[in-house]
């Protein structure tokens, strides 16, 4: 067993710096690229793709960053975990192999696939059995919204992807796993962590949480005296730096941008956080409030204390469904009166869809520069405020009133208050809205599946 592993943080989501995992692999010593992928809204997007094309769906530029830091991968003997596989993990993983034989590595590295999170064509029995997979947050049965679903994807923890890495995978892909278990998962391997040992379990969870938005932890869209951060241009990612008895230490490569402190560790920890006292994984339960915090040097936080709890009988279901259509129409007013020459265009542009009788389950407007991201709180806004942006959202389920909607921003440039500008991209585009419905099901109704091809 290893006395210490560094695990790299290469990806916070689909569409990060693209430059971030390569530089993480020839910016210094590690032992594991942990990508992250997934995020809800995602599985919607990628069950899409895969609609219109049965080979897409998957995170498509993983290939060819594979592509460009396997050889790298392989000499230096870095193994991969990420779930870029979306809801075509076997796609994705053919897609790799292909690449590492034009590479010339036949017989030189092995893929893990790790599936049985997509449940999209199980749902209906579920239902018939009485899993109700009732929604989180409101109490519904997923019955009433059945035709519309897009996507089902049951959260997979870290044990499919040990046992990946168990059987030598050097590169392990997965779909729906918990961006936490990208993490955990190399350090179980490593270290032998038994399924029990619940505070190791959630030191390994809490160690994930942290690097699993890529700089977020190291610099990136940190408040803490964000101006003297140095560098964001050459910001680096992050990298957990595991010992046996799950303590760690966040870092990263020396010379690269950002910083690692205790406030900019703090202020990933709170995100997305509920109660602190039980962050509940498929793996664990950890108690966030035993986190303990220490400076062991530059970019260096050691985490330790650490303590969880079992796993619950349960895994969270992400489910997407189809929730009618949008669209946003943008005008900039400019000084003087501004913030008031837009509150009037608002005003006129809504008489006029009540007379043409549009029915909409929302109209949204926001005054963007005057008080859209603080809304009542911003207070009165200046009179002499320069500009002010005016936006108008309206969604329902009828999508001919939304497309009518989009013919209405237009007008208001020559039939509605003066200094106006900015219509910007053209008239709205009407888009679907993809609507997001947690859930719970018992453990014992999923069963991960595992395999490891050779290239």
């Amino acid at each position: 067993m290893r006395n210490k592993i560094r695990i790299a943080a290469g990806q916070g989501f689909w569409g990060d710096l693209p430059e971030a995992p390569v530089r993480q692999v020839e910016g210094g010593p590690i032992d594991y690229l942990m990508l992250d992928y997934l995020a809800e809204v995602t599985m919607s997007i990628m069950q899409k793709q895969r609609s219109r094309d049965p080979a897409a769906g998957y995170a498509r530029d993983f290939v060819p960053l594979m592509k460009q830091i396997l050889p790298a991968c392989v000499e230096r003997n870095i193994r991969v975990t990420a779930n870029a596989g979306g809801v075509n993990v076997a796609g994705c993983a053919n897609a790799v192999r292909e690449v590492a034989r034009d590479l010339g590595l036949s017989g030189k590295v092995s893929i893990g696939i790790v599936t049985g999170d997509d449940i999209m064509s199980s749902i209906d029995q579920f239902l018939a059995r009485g899993i109700e997979l009732r929604n989180m947050d409101t109490g519904e049965p997923l019955a009433t919204v059945r035709e519309r679903i897009q996507s089902a994807n049951v959260y997979l923890g870290a044990a499919p992807m040990v046992e990946a890495l168990n059987r030598g995978a050097q590169i392990v892909i997965t779909g729906r796993a918990t961006d936490t278990g990208l993490t955990l998962a190399p350090m179980i391997h490593e270290f032998g962590w038994a399924a029990d040992d619940w505070n190791k379990l959630a030191a390994g969870t809490i160690a994930g949480h942290i690097i699993e938005c890529g700089a977020q932890c190291s610099g990136g869209n940190c408040q803490y005296e964000w101006r003297s951060i140095p560098n964001l241009a050459d910001v680096g990612f992050p990298i957990a730096e595991a010992s046996p008895d799950g303590s760690f230490v966040i870092t990263k490569h020396e010379r690269t941008g950002g910083w690692v402190t205790i406030p900019s560790v703090k202020e990933q920890l709170v995100y997305e956080m509920g109660d602190p006292r039980e962050y509940i994984t498929p793996d664990c339960v950890a108690d966030f409030t035993t986190v303990r915090l220490e400076y062991e040097g530059r970019d260096r936080v050691r985490v330790y204390g650490i303590e969880g709890r079992p796993a619950t009988e349960f895994l969270k279901v992400s489910i997407s469904y189809s929730a009618g259509y949008k669209a946003v129409g943008t005008l900039v007013y400019s000084w003087p009166d501004a913030y008031d020459k837009a509150q009037a265009a608002d005003k006129i542009l809504r008489a006029r869809l009540d007379r043409l009788g549009l029915k909409f389950d929302q109209i949204l407007t926001e005054f963007v520069g005057a008080n859209a991201t603080h809304g009542p709180l911003a207070g009165t806004p200046s009179p002499d405020v320069p500009e002010v942006q005016l936006r108008v959202g309206v969604r329902g389920e009828d999508r001919s009133a939304i497309e009518r909607f989009t013919k209405e921003i237009a007008p208001l440039v020559l039939t509605g208050p003066p200094g106006v500008t900015g219509f910007a991209g053209g008239r709205p585009k009407v888009e679907e809205i993809v609507a997001y419905w947690p859930a719970l099901i018992p453990n014992e109704e999923i069963v991960p599946r595992v395999e490891v091809i050779e290239v």
